[in-house]
């Protein structure tokens, strides 16, 4: 009988924080397309106490790579043992794809926000889907 390899934690970790970046910038892109805008935080012109696209934003930005680390990592943890069905890892390659290619998408057309607005916004949403991508790789290789 085989016995079971498994991949290096810091491998893991280090896929899965990308991975979850990836998805969380993807997200905030198409997010930015359909008008929920990272930056409105920042704007003083509004009468509201905070946007309530802004907020949505936020939340879909850490939710996203949150999971995306995690899930990221739990499969990273159990793919080198071959627990992984090809089903699945057909059907993960496909989504990946086209939220990357809605992504693409989203980012050649023009901006409807400033630059320097888009900017800090994107980086704004680079760190928090880091952070949260971190936290979701280091609490499944935790569990697992």
């Amino acid at each position: 009988m085989a016995q079971t390899t498994y991949f290096p934690r810091r491998l893991i970790l280090a896929g899965a924080i990308v991975s979850g970046v990836l998805l969380a910038l993807a997200v905030h892109m198409l997010g930015a397309r359909y008008g929920l805008d990272l930056g409105g935080l920042w704007r003083s012109n509004t009468g509201e106490f905070m946007p309530a696209g802004a907020a949505i934003a936020w939340w879909l930005i850490a939710t996203v790579g949150f999971s995306g680390g995690y899930f990221t990592a739990n499969l990273m943890h159990g793919a080198a043992s071959g627990q992984i069905p090809q089903r699945m890892r057909q059907f993960l390659i496909v989504v990946g794809v086209l939220i990357l290619a809605g992504a693409g998408q989203a980012a050649s057309a023009p901006s409807p926000v400033p630059t320097v607005s888009g900017v800090l916004a994107g980086l704004a949403a680079l760190c928090l889907g880091a952070v949260m991508a971190f936290c979701g790789a280091h609490f499944a290789l935790r569990t697992a």
